[in-house]
């Protein structure tokens, strides 16, 4: 046999036999198979934020997992994170679209296309471990920018899609915590912090500074 011809059958047999590998997908399951769910969601993220493949929301499947087409850079970064993945066949997959499409069950179906903007709401004078919000999102790897009352006073919102709100007291009045921390001195530093940013924005107290800042928020959502 000739080595031209020998080498086109090996050419053909490695293409055929990886046909059944290119149809397959990956189904990142979010019950309780999945061992790291923060993980799973930043796993989506990254799959978005890199253009590389299409990501399917199965909403009220298993959870709401995501399946994407196979990839074996996606397959890497699933095993590097500890996320739980299912590699499934093509006609699997079709199996789980037609069982979310059935009108008598509530599930759906979403296609993610790009990635979101993501800010959070949240004092910059904090310590890391006290907004549960961005250690979630920086253990997941989802990135994001802190915003506060300066860049919801000057319009920055429209910038982001998504906003995360800090566990922050609206009101301006510092009753969340005087009970018991009205002499610690962070607790005094915070107050003397809010009371100069309702003045440097015009406000005659940290309760009008709020409001200003709650209204803004609501005309971004």
């Amino acid at each position: 046999m000739a080595r031209s011809t020998y080498r086109i059958l090996i050419f053909i047999c490695l293409f055929f036999g990886a046909l059944p590998l290119l149809s397959n997908r990956i189904l990142i399951p979010m019950d309780e198979n999945q061992t790291n769910h923060l993980k799973a969601y930043g796993i989506s993220y990254w799959m978005l934020e890199r253009n590389q493949l299409e990501v399917l929301w199965l909403l009220n499947y298993r959870g709401g997992s995501f399946m994407s087409n196979y990839s074996e850079k996606l397959e890497t970064e699933c095993k590097t994170r500890g996320v739980s993945f299912q590699i499934i066949s093509e006609t699997d997959a079709l199996k789980i679209e037609t069982e979310i499409s059935d009108p008598s069950v509530n599930m759906n179906m979403v296609k993610l296309l790009n990635v979101p903007k993501v800010a959070v709401y949240s004092p910059k004078s904090k310590q890391p471990w006290d907004d549960a919000v961005t250690m979630v999102l920086t253990y997941a790897e989802i990135p994001y920018d802190v915003v506060f009352d300066d860049e919801v006073l000057s319009d920055k919102l429209p910038e982001y899609d998504w906003l995360h709100l800090h566990h922050e007291d609206f009101t301006g009045q510092f009753g969340k915590f005087w009970a018991s921390f009205s002499s610690a001195p962070w607790y005094q530093e915070q107050v003397k912090e809010t009371e100069s940013m309702a003045r440097k924005h015009g406000f005659k107290s940290a309760r009008e500074l709020k409001r200003a800042v709650v209204q803004k928020i609501r005309d971004f959502c």
